[in-house]
This record gives structure tokens, C-alpha cells and sequence, in this order.
């Protein structure tokens, strides 16, 4: 098994060639230092598992894995990180890498690198436990994608319940002229026709 390892800590990174050539199945045959000597030397040396750290300096590990992947979807890519961060384990499933495993796990790194060359997907213990509510999890609506702000947000919400222009006036201490303006330029916003759409919206980014 051909093994590209990519981490911007040398002294790691040629630990990891220690340990890995340490099986007489496994071949580094080379090793990055950040996301775009990863992209690069996976062009040249077409590995059979790319073993990648996620935060690197420059481009880091999913920066890379999302490139890799959007030209080799067949690419087999195991992250190895020291974080068992919630948003970096959803965008590495999103992404589609085989595998997710933290350094501290160093003894499972060899097993976890022969199962993905397998064709299996694995990720650590830990990690595994959180990955059924990770998925279930909705991503919060991202407003200030369409530059809505925060009372913008208010007011959506109000709408939403049924609020009329003067209640909402009134709860935000605007006129009901200024709340008809801010609803007005909220619907072309979010490219709504009415009051109802927004509401439709509201919840159905909200639940």
C-alpha cells in the first residue's frame, strides 16, 4: 500500500512514516507539509491513501480534501487531527473522506489506514459516537449570506408570528412606516413574494 502523509509538523509527520513503515505492507513514498504540497505530490504520486492533518498553515486538511475530491472522487483521504471538532467532522462526512481518526489513537492508525484502502470508511471511537447526532443536527440558516441583519432577523421572526406591522412597530419602538420598509427590502432579500412566503421560510429554516 502506496501512502502519501501530509502534516505541516515535520517531526510528526516523519513519526507517522515510522510507524506506518514499520508494517512491511505500507509504503510512504512521500511526505507534504500543508494543503497545497498535498494536492500536488496526490497528482504525482496518485497514493493509495492519502494521510492528511486537518489544521495546517495556508491551505489546511479539508481545504485540501475538498480539491483532491472534486477531482478524484474515488480518492481515498484518512484526516488525522488532534480535534474532534463537531464542524470539522460534519464537513469531512459532507466531503466524503473515508476516514476521520484522532493522533491520540496512534495504535488504530495503522488498522484504520489498511480498512480505507479496503474500501471502508472509519472514524475513531469517539468520533463514531457523535456522528448520528451530528447528522440529525440541523445547520443553522446562514442570514448574512443575503445581508440580512440582526433586526432584520427580528422582524422575520415576528412576522412569522403573525405579528401585524403595528405590534411589530410597537415592540421594536419604529414607526409602522420604518417596519414596512425593512419588510419590504427582507422579501427582495430572500426573493419572496409575500408576508406568507416569509413566514413558510422562517420556519422551515428554523426547525
Amino acid at each position: 500500500m502506496k501512502v502519501l502523509v501530509v502534516d505541516d509538523d515535520k517531526l510528526v509527520a516523519l513519526s507517522l512514516k515510522t510507524i506506518l513503515e514499520a508494517d512491511e505492507k505500507i509504503q510512504v513514498s512521500c511526505m507534504g507539509y500543508d494543503g497545497n504540497e498535498a494536492i500536488r505530490l496526490y497528482e504525482s504520486e496518485r497514493p493509495d491513501v492519502l494521510l492528511m492533518d486537518i489544521r495546517m498553515q495556508g491551505m489546511n486538511g479539508l481545504e485540501a480534501a475538498e480539491h483532491i475530491l472534486g477531482s478524484h472522487p474515488d480518492a481515498r483521504i484518512l484526516l488525522l487531527t488532534t480535534f474532534s471538532d463537531d464542524e470539522y467532522i460534519i464537513k469531512a462526512l459532507k466531503l466524503g473522506v473515508k476516514g476521520y481518526i484522532l493522533k491520540q489513537d496512534f495504535e488504530g492508525i495503522v488498522p484504520a489506514l489498511k480498512a480505507v484502502h479496503g474500501g471502508q470508511s472509519v472514524f475513531g471511537g469517539e468520533i463514531a459516537g457523535k456522528i448520528p447526532v451530528l447528522m440529525r443536527a440541523k445547520e443553522e440558516f446562514d442570514y448574512r449570506r443575503y445581508d440580512i441583519t440582526q433586526k432584520e432577523q427580528e422582524m422575520i421572526r415576528l412576522v412569522a408570528e403573525g405579528k401585524s406591522n403595528r405590534e411589530i412597530a410597537g415592540q421594536l419602538f419604529l414607526s409602522e412606516g420604518t417596519v414596512r420598509n425593512y419588510i419590504s427590502a427582507v422579501l427582495d432579500k430572500l426573493a419572496l413574494r409575500d408576508r406568507t412566503q416569509l413566514a413558510v421560510f422562517y420556519y422551515k429554516h428554523s426547525q
